[in-house]
């Protein structure tokens, strides 16, 4: 899993509240237990005028020039603000497959549901909360800004904005610590890997007949 340390990104409003798994990346491109792939399809519904369907070339589907991801000062995006409660709905993976897929590295809301929540951190996304009054700040700013720019420190925890104000936030120390040195749940196993070896070779030694 990458690193996440300091990010400084272009920002892509959501002004929505409420946004579920299944608007985030619809059912049907559930098929696949792949971890990429899936950008394309991101916000599927509201991209296209069409309905997607696996396989398709999204480069030849008509789009929606209203939705803020198809529209020129937000390509290239890596930061997502929106508003409360976001990723609610089913606890599909396949949701933060698809924003980090897309090239979503940090989440900026003012609440998010649980499972979502802790499946972004496993998956090298950083969904960082703010207080309401913020967001609707940030909001304001990107809105008269198109191609508004955060830095996001997650060692010291502060969002910068572009006028130098800092925002502090919050974050469990162990997944900060997963973060910062791109340790998913496999990295973290692996770490003790001089240790399961010797587990299986004690095992081995010891009960042979495990192993005939």
């Amino acid at each position: 899993m990458e690193k996440f340390v300091r990010l400084e990104g272009i920002v892509a409003p959501l002004d929505r509240s409420n946004v579920d798994t299944d608007a985030i990346i619809p059912k049907q491109f559930l098929k696949s237990i792949q971890r990429s792939g899936f950008g394309g399809n991101l916000f599927d519904e509201w991209r296209y005028e069409d309905v997607g369907e696996p396989g398709m070339d999204n480069s030849q589907r008509p789009v929606k020039p209203e939705f803020v991801l198809n529209q020129p000062p937000y390509q290239g995006a890596t930061i997502l603000l929106t508003r409360r409660n976001f990723g609610c709905g089913s606890s599909r993976e396949h949701a933060p497959w698809a924003l980090a897929d897309f090239g979503f590295r940090a989440l900026v809301a003012e609440s998010f549901a649980d499972i979502f929540y802790s499946n972004c951190f496993k998956n090298g996304i950083l969904p960082l909360t703010l207080p309401a009054a913020q967001i609707d700040e940030l909001f304001a700013a990107v809105e008269a800004t198109p191609g508004y720019r955060l830095t996001i420190d997650l060692a010291a925890q502060r969002v910068r904005r572009a006028d130098g104000e800092e925002l502090p936030f919050a974050v469990d120390a162990f997944r900060k610590e997963c973060l910062l040195n791109g340790w998913d749940d496999i990295g973290l196993t692996l770490r003790q890997a001089d240790r399961i070896r010797a587990f299986e070779e004690k095992r081995r030694s010891e009960q042979p007949w495990l192993f005939a």
